[in-house]
């Protein structure tokens, strides 16, 4: 039984997305969504098919619960510790506490330089 088609060593065939003509096995087939278009595109005019295309097409499970959990032990009742230690850098709205009015402690230290910006006009 014989091959109906002959070899492509030696066809030209036309890009179908710039037009220029070239060898048609250097020609590459674009794809979508890993759909073959049909379309033949010279190295300069392929593209891969791009990832962002493929979103949907395969299940993501991205679990956000731990199983058996265990609570923060940094936690002091007495006062804030550890993971829990919160440091407000301005007077925060409902920061006060009831009895005693007075915000949130903080050891948060700050510092700045100021310094000169000298012109030459010549």
């Amino acid at each position: 039984m014989s091959n109906r088609y002959t070899t492509n060593k030696n066809a030209i065939a036309d890009c179908d997305v710039c037009g220029f003509q070239f060898k048609l096995k250097e020609l590459k087939d674009l794809y979508v969504r890993k759909t073959n278009t049909n379309i033949k595109a010279c190295k300069e005019c392929w593209n891969p098919d791009q990832p962002q295309n493929m979103q949907g097409m395969y299940p993501v499970e991205d679990p956000q619960a731990v199983r058996d959990p265990r609570p923060d032990q940094s936690f002091n009742d007495n006062n804030v510790t550890g993971s829990r230690d919160i440091q407000w850098g301005w007077e925060p709205v409902g920061g006060a506490r009831p009895p005693s009015n007075e915000f949130t402690g903080n050891n948060l230290v700050s510092s700045g330089v100021v310094g000169t910006v000298t012109i030459t006009i010549t």
